[in-house]
């Protein structure tokens, strides 16, 4: 599959991914304690289909396993993946991540983020602001003549000041025509390795960064992963085009 994308196509996944940044905006403007996860995935469902897109997360197969919600929402120690049920609350001092996905005209918009509700525990909002600022850093390496290990090898030079875990089980990805697209894209690695990067390429990164170790084992449910140790894990994701010069971040919302 094609991994640069023409001008045409371009414009398309930035129209999705502007859809995707209102909606998770949105989300993270409105998750409080009381909520089930339940009400929050219907909210996504609500804001997607409003803007005229579809969850690329409802009804995504893995093997024989099909992804019953529209949005993935992760509670602290859950790292990615977690579905929406009514028989999770969100709590006070919780960690809940929000990834959202859509697929508008043909093309994937994908972004996630953290947030933290009151109470906020010091080391939850030292472990989300590392994860966040990674993500910064390593967009910063999404420039033609780079090459992906040179973002992989960002998010993990930051992360290792910080000592917290790299989950290493789940990585970014290309985005286009469908949500995981080459390359993949690690959050460690080394610098001056992996597919070289051209202008023209779509790239979601994503930390995924536990408090504790970067050890993963996964739900009976098939898809929600889970930190080994129980401690609270942060994910953030924005899409990002590879340019002739900075990069280009297609989901800060502007709509």
């Amino acid at each position: 599959m094609k991994s640069i994308r023409s001008d045409e196509e371009i414009q398309s996944i930035r129209e999705a991914c502007q859809i995707a940044a209102t909606v998770l905006k949105r989300l993270v403007d409105e998750v409080e304690e009381g909520m089930t996860t339940y009400d929050l995935d219907q909210l996504g469902r609500k804001y997607i289909e409003e803007f005229g897109a579809e969850s690329a997360c409802f009804n995504y197969r893995s093997g024989s396993n099909v992804f019953p919600a529209h949005t993935c929402l992760s509670i602290n120690e859950e790292i990615v993946h977690g579905i929406g049920t009514m028989r999770r609350t969100i709590q006070g001092g919780d960690v809940v991540s929000i990834d959202v996905v859509v697929r508008y005209r043909g093309f994937i918009g994908d972004n996630a983020s953290t947030v933290l509700i009151p109470p906020v525990a010091d080391e939850n909002q030292k472990l989300i602001d590392a994860t966040r600022e990674a993500l910064n850093y390593a967009i910063s390496f999404a420039r033609a003549g780079n090459r992906v290990g040179d973002i992989s090898n960002a998010v993990e030079r930051y992360i290792k000041r910080h000592n917290f875990g790299i989950v290493r089980e789940f990585v970014g990805h290309g985005v286009g025509a469908t949500m995981h697209e080459a390359p993949q894209i690690p959050n460690f690695g080394r610098r001056g390795t992996g597919a070289l990067l051209k202008p023209g390429m779509a790239l979601a990164i994503e930390p995924m960064i536990n408090m504790g170790t970067g050890a993963v084992s996964m739900m009976d449910d098939g898809w929600t992963a889970v930190t080994r140790d129980g401690k609270p894990s942060a994910h953030f994701e924005h899409t990002v085009l590879v340019t002739g010069g900075d990069p280009e971040i297609l989901t800060i919302p502007k709509i």
